[in-house]
């Protein structure tokens, strides 16, 4: 996104002030808060749905996809790990392991959900509650991204992160299988039979998110402070230019479609994407 960001403020001259947080985080400061930005954008689609629709947003793009990988630390790099022995690896004594807070970032659910499915793939029960017990409340952060730097100063030796972090990040990571690493659409309904409870929309409240493929996500708010400015930023996003951004990036982009009561005009203005 900052790459896609840096591009449009090259072809208009128009900075962007960003804020980083967790996706889950990013909408309750609009629900809770009021904190209302010109465009949001999350790492699972849902987020809209199930938080901020129809009263914060009308509707949102789909833009890009993703999976789940295990980033590795570089004291581990030389080691034997792959997609069939690593929850060995980080199941054992000595290991930390890092996630992120379920209650703020998809990624955080996201592991979970790869390790109830793990628990089926693999055939151990005790496969999930193993990791589990290396990946304390000592270990979990706001977000994904924070686990990187973990890594690389050697707080942690594995991390639950997406694909496209690990790449931009230039660590080593563990391809999982199709079956658990949400990255495949034919695999969606086997994905869905795993499912976690985090907090939902206001205090108090919950909200179930199930294992699904994952999409990443951008809507303009209802009260977006600059609404002309903001259709100006999520087009050029959403555009060729500004999805091959992302991709330069590391970042895979799907065709944009809007999920909604009925796109906005300059949605349907864009160049047909290939």
């Amino acid at each position: 996104m900052r790459a896609a960001l840096d591009s449009f403020t090259a072809h208009t001259g128009t900075e962007v002030a960003t804020m980083s947080a967790g996706s889950l985080e990013a909408a309750r400061r609009i629900t809770e808060l009021q904190d209302v930005p010109d465009v949001i954008a999350v790492a699972d689609d849902e987020v809209f749905p199930s938080l901020l629709m129809p009263d914060d947003v009308s509707g949102y793009f789909v833009f890009a996809r993703n999976r789940m990988v295990i980033a590795v630390s570089p004291r581990h790099a030389r080691e034997q790990i792959d997609s069939t022995n690593w929850y060995r690896a980080l199941s054992d004594s000595l290991i930390e392991v890092g996630r992120s807070d379920p209650n703020l970032d998809p990624a955080g659910y996201r592991a979970l959900i790869v390790l109830q499915l793990a628990v089926r793939a693999y055939h151990n029960p005790s496969l999930a509650r193993d990791v589990l017990a290396r990946s304390g409340p000592e270990n979990v952060r706001p977000k994904s991204s924070d686990l990187l730097a973990l890594l690389d100063l050697g707080a942690i030796d594995y991390a639950f992160v997406y694909e496209s972090s690990a790449r931009a990040a230039g660590a080593r990571w563990i391809r999982l299988p199709s079956s658990i690493d949400l990255g495949d659409e034919a695999k969606a309904a086997d994905y869905a039979t795993a499912s976690v409870v985090v907090k939902g929309r206001t205090r108090g409240q919950t909200i179930t998110m199930r294992g699904a493929p994952i999409h990443y996500a951008m809507a303009v708010p209802r009260k977006a402070p600059h609404p002309a400015a903001a259709s100006d930023l999520a087009a050029f996003l959403l555009s060729d230019a500004g999805l091959r951004a992302m991709r330069d990036a590391g970042l895979p982009t799907l065709h944009p479609r809007y999920i909604g009561a009925s796109p906005p005009a300059w949605f349907a203005a864009l160049t047909p994407h290939p």
